[in-house]
């Protein structure tokens, strides 16, 4: 009951709806802010947070959805290699939505792939977070030198077939993503859990985000998703993730069972 009311009481004050998000994400996250800050109780807690913004803001932070790497889940990436982009080349032009980006590591590795597969100069692709923090930081396209060999692993792993190194440029402890990889995406502020359709579009990537929902929140979400995408177009959910036992189960059909790519049907 608590929890419910911090949560209430945060979305009144700042607009930011947590409410039917994964009881165990939620709890686990409060849990270690409250260690962290030194309260006593949740009341505490949210007596802070209703008055001191910064603290709100680093709260905000917490419950943010923000794990993620380039080419993360390698063999997703080989799979819509073979299984999608064929179906992308058919098209004039490509609309992709990446929704909940983070801070835009596989946005920019589903860049990367699209230029490898002479596609990148006619498509679009949306990148969506509501932490405009996360989206700051993946707009300058700067992460950290110490993850490239595991991102570079991670792209060969995944079928890429050039030097990974090729696409940024290395600063000290830094990298910088290319330009040519920026040119083409749109990095805008989007929340699943309050907002509407975001654009048509023909590819929808939203990966080890819904698992952070309760079923009512995912059924919702993956409506807005369905509602999206074009007749034709390309679901792509994480690996725990699925549309077999949401209200839209029937309206797609499996392009790959495993690495959880579906195709709108017509």
């Amino acid at each position: 009951m608590e929890i419910t009311s911090l949560l209430e009481a945060f979305f009144q004050k700042y607009s930011y709806d947590f409410r039917q998000y994964s009881e165990a994400h939620i709890r686990r996250r409060i849990m270690n802010r409250m260690s962290m800050s030194g309260f006593e109780n949740i009341e505490q807690m949210q007596s802070r947070l209703l008055t001191d913004e910064v603290f709100a803001s680093e709260f905000l932070q917490d419950l943010s959805i923000k794990v993620t790497e380039m080419f993360r889940d390698p063999d997703f990436y080989r799979s819509f290699r073979e299984n999608v982009i064929p179906i992308l080349k058919t098209y004039p032009f490509v609309k992709i939505w990446h929704a909940g980006c983070a801070t835009g590591e596989e946005a920019y590795s589903v860049a990367i792939l699209l230029q490898e597969e002479g596609l990148y100069d006619r498509t679009t692709i949306y990148a969506t977070d509501f932490n405009q923090q996360a989206l700051s930081q993946a707009k300058e396209g700067i992460f950290s030198n110490k993850m490239m060999k595991e991102y570079t692993a991670n792209y060969q792993l995944s079928g890429g077939k050039e030097s990974f190194s090729d696409y940024y440029t290395s600063n000290y402890d830094s990298v910088i993503m290319n330009k040519s990889l920026k040119r083409n995406i749109v990095w805008a502020n989007h929340n699943l859990v309050t907002d509407s359709v975001f654009a048509e579009v023909h590819v929808i990537l939203c990966r080890n985000v819904l698992i952070y929902f309760d079923k009512n929140l995912q059924n919702k979400v993956q409506r807005l998703f369905h509602d999206s995408l074009i007749n034709g177009g390309i679901l792509c959910l994480g690996s725990k993730e699925g549309i077999r036992f949401t209200d839209l189960a029937e309206e797609y059909s499996e392009l790959d069972k495993k690495q959880r790519i579906f195709k709108k049907r017509y």
